[in-house]
């Protein structure tokens, strides 16, 4: 069953995250928040890994990590509880859109 829901998600790249920033997504990062803090895209939530489970999104939510792992696992997570649920592919190592906080 996780094998099937890991398929199908829907995912979307950095860039295609980066131009949809003018219609304000719900963006979740789910790094720590030493790794947040450091530098997070404007307007997303910090919702640690370890906390994706009782998160409750509202309408569709972009999911994105460091490297896109871990945000992998939220996303199938979240989706297996039925939100409408997209990953970022390749995390803020992939990210060039603006930051807030320090620099990665």
């Amino acid at each position: 069953m996780l094998f099937n829901l890991f398929n199908s998600m829907p995912s979307v790249s950095t860039k295609e995250l980066e131009a949809k920033l003018t219609e304000k997504p719900q963006i979740i990062d789910v790094r720590e928040p030493n790794e947040f803090i450091a530098g997070h895209i404007p307007g997303a939530k910090n919702v640690p890994l370890r906390k994706a489970e009782s998160y409750a999104p509202k309408g569709k939510v972009y999911v994105i990590c460091q490297s896109g792992a871990r945000s992998k696992r939220a996303a199938t997570i979240l989706k297996s509880k039925g939100y409408d649920v997209v990953n970022v592919k390749g995390g803020m190592s992939a990210w060039s859109g603006p930051t807030r906080g320090g620099k990665l």
